[in-house]
């Protein structure tokens, strides 16, 4: 099987949140950039939540999120994977999330899912960051529930 690389953080000093997920599905590997898949609540939950419309390219999902101030990433940052699903992942290379935590002044890490928060667990438990396991927006996810989202983000952005 071959290896997979994901992609790297977006985030700058003013990040308040680092949501993290697994790892990019086929179709955001195809777009090159997170949640591609447009069945994937990630895009509709989080602009939602501050009235926005999901921007259309690359550039303006990034912009959004560096003016929400809102860091991304995957806890995976190369692997083995089939297909898209997360029980799949083999031979995992975790993210160096201290190139964030350095920079930025998080006040918490929310896991996208339960493979992110596992994971996040295994390497990270200890960090002195804040963190939330959500549940997925993966469209394979029966029991994905919009207002844990919206609670959690209250919590970070409700001043």
């Amino acid at each position: 099987m071959a290896r997979k690389t994901g992609f790297e953080p977006v985030f700058d000093k003013d990040s308040k949140v680092l949501i993290l997920g697994s790892f990019p599905s086929v179709k955001s590997r195809e777009i090159q950039f997170y949640y591609g898949n447009k069945q994937n609540r990630f895009w509709r939950t989080v602009c939602g939540y501050f009235g926005e419309s999901i921007p259309e390219t690359v550039e303006d999902k990034k912009a959004f999120l560096y003016r929400r101030k809102i860091a991304l990433w995957d806890i995976v940052v190369s692997c083995e994977i089939q297909g898209s699903a997360d029980a799949t992942v083999k031979n995992a290379k975790i993210a160096d999330l201290s190139k964030i935590i350095q920079k930025a002044n998080l006040r918490k890490i929310l896991l996208n899912g339960t493979l992110a928060y596992n994971l996040f667990l295994e390497n990270y438990r200890d960090l002195d960051v804040p963190y939330e396991k959500l549940p997925s927006t993966s469209p394979a996810n029966p029991r994905f529930d919009h207002r844990v989202w919206e609670k959690a983000f209250d919590e970070i952005f409700k001043d």
